[in-house]
């Protein structure tokens, strides 16, 4: 099923669990070349990983129908979103790749620590427009010349990733291999663009791309345990809180169900 129909399916679920707002609405993505500015009482602004492109971009359109409130995004990586945020940006709402970079936003007095909420656990997965690589030891293939992971510095599932390449200790043998994406979304692009010949990517990008992968077992990198404040006050915070509270719906989870994700409480798998 289409998105757009998958988030009509939505609306009536919501409408309800939302108090009953009008049906209208509209859904935006911008970029993250620089911080967005102020918007109205009648929108948000998400700041939001770049794993959750897809997820929330579904979530969005079903929550703009279902209350009339636009939401905008910005999906960037999680060290940068929240770099913005400390200084000044004005989002409305947080949603990272790693929890600790919600601690960070709320350690500068950028989020409100009684809205932090764990909503979900990412997977990381190899992903190759034709080929699929079933283990990490095969990335020593001598045909393949480049493997795209995002950058470790401030991209949460980059640094899984490189965690993920050390424990399976073939790191040292495919180091020289290694580009870098500026988040998860831009090392999808570097193998899609020919740029990179196989990539380290999240589950909820693999899914949506047409190529073929294979998940790298959870013990091999520390749990991508995703979380959510709200960074701002007001009506548009209490619109955010709505928003939060959508995410962490049975509705929400569904949706995110779909693209991969887990749950707190979940097996994460071996």
């Amino acid at each position: 099923m289409r998105p757009e129909l998958r988030a009509r399916a939505l609306v009536a679920v919501l409408t309800a669990a939302l108090g009953g707002a009008a049906l209208i609405g509209a859904f935006t993505v911008a970029g993250t070349e620089s911080a967005p500015s102020a918007t109205s009482d009648e929108e948000i602004l998400v700041a939001a990983a770049s794993d959750l492109q897809f997820a929330f971009g579904e979530l969005g359109r079903a929550f703009t129908e279902a209350t009339g409130v636009d939401v905008r995004f910005t999906f960037g990586s999680s060290g940068q979103l929240a770099q913005q945020i400390v200084n000044g940006a004005p989002y409305d709402l947080f949603a990272s790749a790693n929890v600790r970079y919600v601690d960070d936003v709320i350690a500068f007095g950028r989020g409100d620590a009684a809205t932090k909420q764990t909503y979900a656990y990412g997977r990381i997965v190899i992903w190759s427009p034709k080929v699929r690589y079933r283990s990490l030891a095969a990335l020593r293939d001598p045909r393949i010349r480049y493997i795209a992971i995002a950058n470790p510095e401030h991209a949460p599932y980059g640094l899984a990733a490189q965690q993920a390449l050390r424990r399976a200790r073939v790191y040292s043998a495919v180091r020289r291999k290694l580009v870098y994406g500026e988040n998860i979304a831009d090392t999808l692009r570097l193998v899609t663009s020919g740029n990179a010949d196989v990539g380290i990517v999240a589950l909820s990008l693999a899914v949506v791309a047409a190529g073929r992968y294979t998940e790298i077992p959870p013990r091999r990198y520390a749990p991508l345990e995703q979380a959510l404040v709200v960074t701002s006050t007001g009506p548009r915070g209490t619109l955010a809180q709505r928003f939060a509270r959508f995410v962490m719906s049975d509705a929400g989870r569904r949706v995110m169900r779909r693209y991969g994700f887990l749950f707190p409480g979940e097996r994460l798998g071996t």
